[in-house]
């Protein structure tokens, strides 16, 4: 790894350990957003091993500071979830590429860094369609069990939907060799039939 790149992620690192939120990682609490950035990094090496670095950048700040736009800032539905996510992705973009200006890394790279993080071109631009696929698969392995906790399986079903149809065939494959609770693998199952 090159010095920009490491010093990039040690700066996203240091945003996202000033979470208040906390997770427990092997029997450990830590940062929630912090867990989610090496769960991010950690993925994304087993799917893409040869991801280029702005996709390593863009997949370390996927969730940078996550906290600080809470959903409850947007009105309940649909339309004020849609709202939420889109300010959250300009937001972590322009966070991400300050960080990466001031690692080094030019104003070009930034804005490309920013587009992936706002997912456009998404089914067009391969690259940014692993970091959608990364980004399911992080949900599906780390994130589907705690969520299933909280809705009913008939929105499960309908949310396992849609995070199927952001993947690629790609990502659905590596989506089945994941290791799922019972319960949780037949709830898939069930989305998929």
């Amino acid at each position: 790894m090159n010095a920009k790149l490491e010093t990039v992620l040690q700066k996203i690192d240091q945003c996202n350990h000033q979470d208040p939120n906390q997770d427990i990682d092997q029997g450990k609490q830590v940062a929630k957003e912090w867990l989610y950035g090496q769960r991010m990094s950690e993925r994304l090496t087993q799917f893409e091993p040869d991801a280029s670095e702005l996709l390593q950048i863009a997949a370390r700040g996927q969730h940078i500071q996550r906290w600080s736009i809470p959903r409850s800032d947007y009105p309940e539905g649909r339309v004020g979830y849609k709202h939420w996510r889109t300010d959250l992705g300009k937001f972590h973009g322009e966070k991400t590429a300050e960080l990466m200006l001031q690692a080094g890394y030019s104003e070009q790279d930034a804005e490309r860094v920013k587009a992936l993080l706002q997912k456009k071109g998404l089914k067009q631009d391969t690259e940014v369609q692993t970091l959608e696929d990364v980004i399911c698969l992080v949900f599906l392995e780390h994130y589907l069990a705690p969520f299933a906790e909280k809705h009913s399986e008939p929105k499960l079903i309908t949310i396992i939907q849609k995070t199927w149809s952001k993947m690629s065939e790609k990502g659905h494959q590596a989506a089945l060799k994941i290791s799922y609770q019972p319960e949780h693998l037949a709830l898939i199952q069930k989305a998929l039939a």
